[in-house]
């Protein structure tokens, strides 16, 4: 993709603009290529896409951090019930942790 595709991906802001565009967003999640449709992702939607299922033990939490997300918070943690602005290229680190 050039530089100037990315900067007018860059300006979507409307996941479902996004969608209905046929836009598709390649991301990384845990080294691995995804694609998605829609701009908005949730915690648990990344935490599909690294593989992982709902856990059933309450000791079970997931940690997820990502990089290159649409600016103004471009990097972080996402939280449970968190959501987070992607483009081209956002990378997502999910680890599977247990409580102590």
């Amino acid at each position: 993709m050039s530089d100037v595709q990315t900067q007018e991906a860059d300006r979507e802001t409307d996941g479902d603009d996004a969608r209905a565009a046929g836009h598709k967003f390649e991301i990384i999640v845990n080294g691995r290529k995804k694609i998605v449709d829609h701009r908005v992702l949730t915690f648990e939607e990344v935490v599909r896409l690294a593989g992982y299922s709902e856990p059933t033990d309450p000791n079970v939490t997931f940690t997820v951090t990502y990089s290159r997300a649409v600016k103004p918070q471009h990097e972080g943690i996402l939280s449970e019930g968190g959501e987070v602005t992607i483009k081209q290229g956002t990378i997502f680190d999910v680890t599977r942790t247990n409580k102590s």
